[in-house]
């Protein structure tokens, strides 16, 4: 009976943790976007920008909704606070799972939080800098003389949100590798035979985050291509496993 007390307790307790957690997340994400909120408008002509060098001088983007000149730069904004809070908030999950770790585990978590944000970034604005401006002037190259192309803030932003989420995403796959080798789930060994099945699942998941187009995917699946590989030679460099202690301990008792 006093075991099921301690359990509950226990599980209250680590509840209670996730919602304290959940909640200091939370709140630095609305801290940065409060402080970005008169920017707002700034903000997105910065998101448009690579659209509006690649359609005719003079064309404005459309808002066809009632509340989305206010809603849309909302949103933006709200995904900069987020990108911008998102080291504050990946130590709060780092924070929650740490007790459960070994001490070789937790000595990860600052590389690997800090790895992850930079790669993220890196992804946005690969994302941003190079692949709408080369996807934004080739599909603006097709438009006939006839048609004026405006296109809705609201289905722009939410492509652009988008394609940073695939991008961002897509630009974690060398610490993915790493970790996998480093925790030893998998092998470098391993990793290499499954290298052209990884190609491609490289260009099905760039089929499905980018336009239909053939350019746009190969901007996505290339890079993952590159990245898997650059995970590969991370992991012969610093994927050595670190084996647990309850692991190292049980040799040692056998032989004595």
């Amino acid at each position: 009976m006093a075991e099921t007390e301690e359990q509950e307790q226990s599980f209250l307790s680590h509840l209670i943790e996730l919602r304290t957690r959940i909640i200091r997340a939370a709140a630095s994400v609305l801290v940065v976007f409060l402080a970005l909120s008169p920017f707002m408008n700034r903000i997105f002509d910065l998101l448009s920008l690579p659209l509006m060098s690649a359609l005719p001088q003079g064309t404005k983007l459309l808002a066809t909704g009632v509340i989305a000149p206010f809603f849309v730069p909302l949103k933006v904004t709200l995904f900069l606070a987020f990108v911008l809070a998102l080291p504050f908030v990946l130590y709060q999950v780092w924070a929650f799972v740490a007790p459960g770790l070994y001490p070789h585990e937790r000595r990860l978590a600052g590389p690997v939080i800090l790895s992850s944000v930079l790669m993220f970034v890196a992804g946005v604005a690969y994302c941003y800098f190079f692949v709408f401006n080369v996807v934004f002037h080739f599909i603006a190259g097709f438009a006939p003389a006839s048609v004026s192309v405006a296109p809705d803030i609201d289905a722009y932003v939410g492509f652009v949100l988008g394609m940073f989420l695939g991008f961002g995403g897509a630009f974690e796959l060398p610490i993915v590798v790493l970790l996998l080798v480093r925790f030893g789930v998998v092998t470098i060994q391993k990793l290499a035979e499954v290298r052209r099945y990884v190609i491609v699942g490289a260009f099905l998941v760039a089929a499905i985050f980018t336009p239909p187009d053939a350019l746009s995917m190969m901007l996505l699946a290339i890079p993952l291509c590159v990245l898997y590989e650059v995970g590969i030679v991370a992991a012969r460099l610093f994927g050595k496993r670190t084996v647990p202690p309850d692991e190292v301990a049980a040799p040692a008792a056998d032989g004595s």
